[in-house]
């Protein structure tokens, strides 16, 4: 095999099945976090003052991620560092989670962000999210 073929093979889109199980993962990973999204908004609706900003907060980041999700969903090579952001992103609040021990929901979020990064990952491989990275070029395949 020559450089110029094996710098083709890695650089190349992924095969079509491929890309849409990583696409329709990203897109999973964008409706369950709507619904969580959606569920925030009622706790923040019932959330007595004291909670009240962190539920607004915890809500609207849970409004960004979904968001982010679907643009990976929609243009998965076309979104340099989304990936990694979300991937790090999430991977950092499954490690708080772990740490902080029995501290109310955390333990409950920690494995669902587990969960995510685990889709997240997946999808990134499937799709071949780090061709992002590349040089802009004509080619919609991207």
């Amino acid at each position: 095999m020559t450089a110029a073929t094996t710098t083709r093979i890695d650089t190349a889109a992924p095969a079509h099945r491929r890309d849409l199980v990583g696409r329709g993962l990203a897109a999973f990973a964008s409706l369950a976090t709507a619904v969580a999204f959606v569920n925030g908004v009622l706790l923040t609706i019932n959330a007595s003052d004291d909670r009240l900003f962190i539920e607004g907060w915890r809500v609207s980041s849970f409004g960004i991620f979904a968001a982010l999700f679907a643009l990976l969903a929609l243009r998965p090579r076309q979104t340099a560092g989304v990936w990694e952001i979300l991937l790090a992103g999430k991977a950092a609040l499954v490690v708080f989670g772990a740490l902080i021990g029995d501290v109310p929901e955390a333990r409950l979020s920690a494995i669902v962000d587990f969960g995510l990064v685990a889709v997240v990952a997946a999808a990134y491989v499937l799709c071949r999210g780090w061709l992002a990275w590349r040089p802009a070029t004509t080619n919609p395949a991207r």
